[in-house]
C-alpha cells in the first residue's frame, strides 16, 4: 500500500465540522430531553417486546422516538458482521455511534440488543452526556429464555448449530450498576415499559 492510499484511510486527516444548530436547540424544539435507553439481556428475554411497548407509550405522550433493534440492524447497517466476539464488539460500537447521532438530533432512542459485554455497553455510555445513557437490564433467566425459545435458537445452539451463542457457548456479562432492572418472570411487558416511563419522568426526560 503506498503512502497516499494509507493517508486516505486515516481518520487523523478528518476535522470535526461544527453544525449551526446545537443538540440543545434540537431537543428544545421537541420539548424533551434526549437519551439512549439501552435494553440488554439474553436472547428471548423480552427486549424487543418491551422496546415496542415503551415506544408506544412514549408516542402516546407526544415524544419523538426511534427504536434500534438487533435483528433489524443486522439486515442493513451491520449486515457484514457475524457473531464472533470481534464482530459483536463492532456491532455494538456502530450502534453506539448511531444512537449518539440520533440523540444529538434530540430523539429518545430505545435500543434492543443482547450486547453481552460490559466494556461495550460502557463504551456507548462514554459517548453520551451524564444521565443520557440509561441501561435497562432485562433480567430473565436462561431457563426461562430457553423455555420461551420463540425463534428456536436455543435448540440449535444446544445442538452446536449456532456457534458463539450468548448464554450457551458465549458469555453474557450481567450489568453491575444498571439504572433500571425489570423482571419479566414477574411482570408483563406493559408493566416493564411503565417502570421505564416512571424513571424517565423522574429525570424530566418526558413531561406530563
Amino acid at each position: 500500500m503506498n503512502d497516499h492510499t494509507n493517508d486516505l484511510r486515516r481518520s487523523a486527516n478528518v476535522q470535526w465540522q461544527h453544525t449551526a444548530v446545537s443538540r440543545e436547540e434540537r431537543a428544545y424544539i421537541k420539548q424533551q430531553r434526549p437519551c439512549v435507553i439501552w435494553l440488554t439481556g439474553l436472547s428471548g428475554a423480552g427486549k424487543s417486546t418491551i422496546a415496542n411497548c415503551l415506544e408506544r407509550k412514549l408516542h402516546a405522550l407526544g415524544r419523538h422516538t426511534a427504536v434500534l433493534d438487533g435483528d433489524n440492524v443486522r439486515h442493513g447497517l451491520n449486515r457484514d458482521l457475524g457473531f464472533t466476539e470481534a464482530d459483536r464488539v463492532e456491532n455494538i460500537r456502530r450502534i453506539g455511534e448511531v444512537a449518539k447521532l440520533m440523540a444529538d438530533a434530540g430523539l429518545i432512542i430505545i435500543t434492543a440488543f443482547i450486547s453481552p459485554f460490559r466494556a461495550d455497553r460502557d463504551l456507548v455510555r462514554s459517548l453520551l452526556p451524564p444521565e443520557e445513557f440509561i441501561e435497562v437490564y432485562i433480567n430473565t433467566s436462561l431457563e426461562e429464555c430457553e423455555r420461551r425459545d420463540t425463534k428456536g435458537l436455543y435448540i440449535k445452539a444446544r445442538a452446536g448449530e449456532i456457534p458463539h451463542f450468548t448464554g450457551i457457548s458465549s458469555p453474557y456479562e450481567v450489568p453491575l450498576y444498571p439504572e433500571i432492572i425489570v423482571e419479566t418472570a414477574s411482570a408483563t411487558a406493559d408493566e416493564c415499559a411503565e417502570k421505564i416511563v416512571r424513571y424517565l419522568r423522574g429525570l424530566e426526560t418526558i413531561y406530563s
